[in-house]
């Protein structure tokens, strides 16, 4: 397996997720199960994705840019999960910014499959495409006890405050 194969089972275990989030409602046990999955998940896979395949893309002047596009809107998703966080989850505005979460998700990893890996496979070769997959294998468990700690949570949050503090 290389590392979009790879990196696309877990666009699909997120779309799966995305899903049956949508289907609950309420402040219910099930949903914030859900949500806490997807969201550790997620900004795991969205490390160890950059500290792999992006990282890889961004020493190659040729998809540098796609690379560094997706970096992004990694961040920007990252800041809807912390306002997801900080939201009573039984709230309509609640539902409302998930949904903007799921829509911009979507788009972002329909691009990433349709746009972004094409490319990238034009320049990676599939021996270094396999590594990659193997470091992200390793690397994906650190990155979901970051999540857990809430180390990239409070990396998110500076980022806000320093972003509010230069307007």
């Amino acid at each position: 397996m290389d590392i979009f194969e790879r990196l696309k089972q877990d666009h699909n275990r997120h779309r799966e997720l995305i899903d049956k989030i949508k289907a609950t409602s309420g402040d219910s046990e099930e949903r914030r199960t859900l949500f806490e999955q997807f969201k550790t998940d997620a900004m795991a896979h969205a490390a160890a994705e950059e500290g792999t395949l992006y990282a890889t893309m961004m020493e190659d002047p040729e998809i540098r840019q796609d690379a560094q596009h997706s970096v992004k809107e990694h961040a920007d998703i990252g800041m809807l999960f912390v306002e997801l966080d900080e939201m009573d989850m039984s709230s309509s505005g609640w539902l409302n910014k998930f949904n903007s979460l799921a829509d911009e998700y979507a788009h972002h990893i329909d691009e990433e499959e349709e746009e972004k890996f094409a490319k990238a496979q034009e320049e990676i070769d599939e021996a270094t495409a396999e590594r990659l997959a193997s470091v992200f294998e390793e690397r994906k468990p650190v990155e979901v006890e970051r999540v857990v700690e809430g180390k990239d949570v409070d990396e998110i949050k500076h980022a806000i405050a320093e972003e509010e503090g230069s307007k």
